[in-house]
């Protein structure tokens, strides 16, 4: 949806990438549009059956398939094209705002509760279960590979131009989406997830990885801020009938990595530092109530020591 393919050119507002076309929903927001109803669909068995789950929960899940919607079904979809803005909402969209949205929502212990024990269920949760068990899942779920995947998913496709190279790719740019959300959603489980892990990292390990994240993100927007020139082959070019200039388009897009960007890593931060918190004062009272216990016990021992020793309790011998 540009000039180029028989539309006006006149000047962009933001409202624009907002258009829903139904037309042209990517794949992408198609399988958004069906996680949704598949959840809504287990979640709804469960109250019919009055079997209990988190309304909270699924508010959760359900935001985060309308933000999945709005960052692939929308028309931003086909500006991403043409301007980095639009491209780098869609990243930082299904990277960083998605996957909290959606682990919050517990859609591993939804499926272990509605899927239907028999036929198919039984096979889809065998399957669920393994996955769940299995080592690669340990492997990706490790500390050093979120931060890996921070490195790779903003500064190491920007600053190589390797996206411009994926994004000409028949399919490309879908495949970055979907490649996006999925690096997010391995980069957040250890952070947001309530579904159990196979692996579950200390607090002070989730502290380290947000604030390594927020320094990349932050150093990356910065980058995106203060370089006039075009950064990537793709966007090399002036955007020919937005209204906008590509420094104009490349620094709005660095704001959105130091805004848009950093606000779940901060929330994370002050989450974890919360948790941790109550963490260590429930720890300092189980111990003392451990140490007020042995306490108890070893007066009970003195005092029956002494009871023991003291004159005419002890016993005499037959005659």
């Amino acid at each position: 949806m540009n000039p180029t393919n028989g539309v006006a050119a006149r000047t962009l507002h933001p409202s624009d990438m907002l258009v829903l076309d139904l037309t042209r929903i990517s794949p992408l927001g198609w399988l958004a549009v069906v996680c949704l109803l598949a959840y809504l669909a287990g979640a709804i068995s469960l109250w019919a059956r009055g079997r209990r789950w988190s309304v909270l929960g699924t508010i959760s899940f359900v935001l985060g398939c309308l933000a999945w919607f709005a960052a692939t079904g929308l028309a931003v979809n086909d500006y991403a094209g043409e301007l980095i803005t639009a491209l780098v909402f869609q990243i930082i969209t299904l990277l960083v705002a998605v996957p909290p949205l959606l682990l919050m929502g517990s859609p591993g212990r939804l499926l272990l509760r509605a899927t239907p024990h028999r036929g198919v269920g039984i096979l889809a949760l065998r399957a669920a279960i393994a996955a769940q068990r299995s080592r690669a899942a340990r492997v990706l779920l490790h500390p050093v590979v979120a931060i890996l995947v921070a490195i790779i998913a903003l500064p190491g496709l920007f600053f190589t131009d390797a996206i411009s190279w994926v994004m000409a790719l028949p399919g490309g740019h879908q495949a970055l989406l979907a490649l996006m959300l999925v690096f997010g959603v391995i980069g957040g489980a250890p952070l947001w997830a309530l579904d159990p892990l196979p692996r579950k990292p200390s607090f002070g390990v989730r502290l380290a990885g947000a604030f390594l994240e927020l320094q990349i993100h932050a150093l990356f927007g910065l980058v995106l801020l203060k370089n006039a020139s075009g950064m990537l082959s793709l966007y090399s070019g002036e955007p020919v009938g937005w209204g906008v200039s590509r420094a104009l388009d490349q620094s709005l897009s660095g704001s959105l990595v130091w805004t848009y960007g950093q606000l779940p890593l901060i929330i994370v931060l002050i989450i974890t530092l919360s948790k941790w918190r109550r963490s260590d004062i429930r720890g300092a009272r189980h111990r003392q109530d451990a140490e007020d216990e042995a306490l108890d016990a070893y007066n009970a021992y003195l005092a029956q020591t002494a009871e023991q020793a003291a004159p005419g309790t002890s016993r005499k011998d037959p005659v």
